[in-house]
């Protein structure tokens, strides 16, 4: 598989994911940032802190989130907040 298909399959399991977590919670990102403009910066501030501490050499997660997932989730908080400034 080439990168461009790569690509495409990684925007397919980011889609997937949405979709399944937009059904369980709603549109929760929307209404958070309505009373919160900034708040994409304390999720992604999170997703990177989850992702220093995957990379520390001898960390053992006790939640089963594995680096993909935590890249997977920081990709899909950028898009949300895409959506939001295109909704403006």
């Amino acid at each position: 598989m080439n990168k461009v298909e790569i690509h495409k399959e990684i925007c397919n399991t980011l889609h997937d994911t949405y979709k399944a977590k937009n059904a369980d919670y709603g549109d929760s990102f929307s209404k958070v940032r309505q009373e919160y403009p900034k708040a994409i910066l304390i999720r992604l501030m999170d997703k990177l802190e989850r992702l220093k501490r995957l990379y520390e050499i001898d960390y053992e997660p006790q939640v089963d989130e594995s680096i993909n997932d935590t890249l997977l989730d920081l990709a899909n908080y950028a898009i949300l907040e895409l959506i939001e400034r295109e909704a403006e």
